[in-house]
């Protein structure tokens, strides 16, 4: 039998090695066909990109042709009339992952490090053909001694030389293209990384008689005025659209064949159900990690794991009205969205609220349950196993780590009100600065919004984010219509028997006694009638809470 490819993503040792491989190599045959000079492929983590980019290198390469073509034995591509262009072409394959510097200096001398690799492994053929110019630039950008301007032409100079040697025009890939830039916009140096890739990339890809063929593979899609402003020859597949779409992950037959194969196929109902849901322009496809480890483990979990775009994804959720947490909070619920989905990012400048959507589809967190029209869509968490990592992931992000946040559910189940305040508070003290307290004052339609009631907004949000966690224990429903008015928050439990909550939040930036204002949010519950609703839904036990909040200052009121 067959062993398991965790975390291998290089195609010779998965073919070498006698690993489980599910046939891909008809991308293969799709890239010739494909009249685009460089194709730019954007899937979340963890769906196969390296392992394609690592197939098309052992494919293409010049170099041990012999040796690669045994690799492609009983494949697909042996037998298309394709596999001429086998071992035709010098291949520089440079990977980005990883590059994470804290500064723009940091980051030079981390991309030096990636320039040294693929200038190392030509070193012995190019060295002897080169002139004495040539020879000077080579050795500095090898040495990592090169400047700023020679590091911006390295990949371009390289096909040169290669060009010089093999007399043979140069397949360029890039894995991860987008890895320094993510890094460039958290760390503070997004200018800087954006004019140096601009010409990094345009020098060898666009203006390069060089070039036979380049392929990237990202995340993101950065926009064209970005990094790709001179860059008009390059084709974007993003999971919107259908071309290789069955490339990036796993179709329902392969998966079906691989639990076949360890003798687990009756598992597919519930591997369906946990796995599944990810629709890339109507390909239903499975993530293939998840799959792996759940053939290795078999144990339904959560072995999803991205932290690509976190940073992006929580700016944006910082800076937001309620309508995102409450847009999150109905995704949670396993309840759909409809919204505009645009997968190009503009980094250049602050990032909008819409963004967030078009981030986490292609961060992997959600997926495209139907196309309304050309810029619509409806969205919706893929299937159990990224429900359950984004809610845990949700609360970590927000709430820095769960140390707090676990004492605090627990009370509420136990319907202990005073370790409830002290977690609370404790947890308000670690988190409350994801969060914008002081937000400026807006005007819609020409008014402006009454300031106490707008400054309530961020601690709204704070509470709707703890409470996503607590989604198997209670219906949590935001701004619920109920006797008078709408309460801020109601708490159903799921079992009728146990307790239910009202809270009601205030919040000022004022020097009031903000205890004051704690009971002034209690009394509300009461003279409003909240528990109108809880009562008609057959909850008993019904516990009324005015929570008020000034800065990171927290006081409760109930009786």
């Amino acid at each position: 039998m067959r062993k398991i490819p965790i975390a291998i993503e290089d195609f010779k040792e998965i073919i070498g090695q006698d690993y489980y491989y599910v046939d891909k190599t008809k991308f293969i045959e799709d890239i010739l066909n494909d009249g685009a000079k460089v194709k730019l492929f954007c899937r979340p983590r963890r769906f196969g990109k390296t392992l394609n980019m690592s197939t098309l290198k052992y494919f293409f390469d010049i170099e041990n042709k012999d040796k690669n073509r045994k690799l492609f034995n009983g494949l697909y591509i042996e037998n298309s009339p394709l596999i001429s262009e086998q071992g035709k072409y010098p291949v520089i394959f440079l990977s980005l992952k990883g590059i994470t510097g804290n500064t723009w200096k940091d980051i030079i001398i981390e991309i030096k490090g990636k320039i040294f690799k693929i200038y190392n492994q030509f070193e012995e053929i190019i060295a002897p053909i080169l002139s004495e110019s040539e020879s000077k630039i080579f050795k500095r950008l090898l040495n990592k001694e090169s400047d700023e301007g020679e590091l911006k032409t390295a990949l371009s100079f390289l096909t040169l030389l290669l060009y010089k040697y093999y007399n043979q025009k140069v397949i360029v890939l890039i894995d991860e293209y987008d890895s320094p830039i993510i890094s460039a916009y958290e760390k503070g140096y997004y200018t800087e990384m954006k004019d140096f890739l601009r010409a990094f990339y345009g020098d060898a890809l666009k203006t390069n008689e060089y070039l036979q063929m380049g392929v990237l593979t990202g995340i993101i899609r950065v926009t064209q005025a970005g990094i790709f402003s001179d860059l008009n020859n390059i084709e974007n597949y993003t999971i919107l659209k259908k071309s290789y779409s069955q490339y990036f992950g796993l179709l329902e037959a392969e998966v079906e064949e691989a639990l076949r194969y360890y003798g687990i196929e009756y598992k597919l109902d519930e591997v369906r159900a946990w796995y599944d849901g990810y629709n890339f322009a109507g390909t239903e496809v499975y993530n293939p990690l998840s799959i792996l480890k759940y053939i290795k483990e078999k144990e339904l979990e959560s072995y999803w794991i991205n932290t690509s775009g976190n940073a992006l994804i929580m700016e944006i959720i910082a800076n937001s009205d309620d309508r995102v947490i409450k847009d999150l909070e109905k995704l949670f619920e396993e309840k759909e969205l409809e919204t505009v989905v645009d997968l190009e990012l503009d980094m250049g400048k602050s990032l909008l609220e819409s963004d967030i959507w078009s981030l986490m589809l292609s961060s992997g967190y959600l997926t495209i349950k139907e196309k309304i029209d050309r810029k619509n869509y409806i969205i919706k968490i893929p299937n159990k196993e990224i429900r359950t990592f984004f809610k845990d992931a949700f609360i970590k992000m927000v709430f820095r780590g769960t140390r707090y946040v676990e004492d605090v559910k627990r009370a509420l189940l136990t319907k202990d009100l005073e370790s409830f305040e002290i977690a609370f508070q404790n947890m308000v003290l670690e988190s409350i600065s994801f969060h914008n307290t002081t937000l400026n004052m807006r005007k819609e339609e020409g008014k402006e919004v009454d300031e106490l009631a707008y400054s309530e907004v961020p601690y709204q949000m704070f509470m709707l984010g703890f409470l996503t966690s607590m989604q198997d224990k209670f219906f949590v429903t935001p701004e619920q219509e109920s006797g008078l008015g709408r309460a801020d928050i109601l708490l159903e439990p799921k079992n009728k028997n146990g307790v239910g909550y009202i809270l009601e939040i205030k919040a000022t930036r004022k020097n009031n006694r903000i205890s004051n204002l704690a009971k002034r949010a209690h009394k509300q519950i009461d003279s409003k009638i909240y528990e109108t609703e809880l009562r008609k839904r057959g909850v008993v036990d019904i516990v009324k809470i005015g929570i008020a909040f000034r800065g990171k200052e927290v006081e409760f009121h109930y009786e």
